[in-house]
């Protein structure tokens, strides 16, 4: 019998966040966890307020030039 391997959950943002390659559609990256994984985190969970989410799930900020 063998017993599969359990990959253990990178958690990240106060344990808010899953450390991923790729997050879900409901979800946005703000920051990045210790390996080249996304912190991915609903957006109820980002105390700050995005103007607009950029197409790759970070969040984004528009600036005037």
């Amino acid at each position: 019998v063998t017993i599969p391997k359990v990959q253990e959950v990178m958690k990240c943002w106060g344990k808010l966040g899953r450390c991923r390659t790729t997050c879900k559609e409901s979800e946005v990256f703000y920051i990045l966890c210790k390996t080249e994984f996304k912190c991915c985190v609903e957006p109820k969970n980002v105390p700050v307020k995005p103007e607009f989410s950029n197409t790759d799930g970070s969040l984004g900020s528009s600036s005037t030039v």
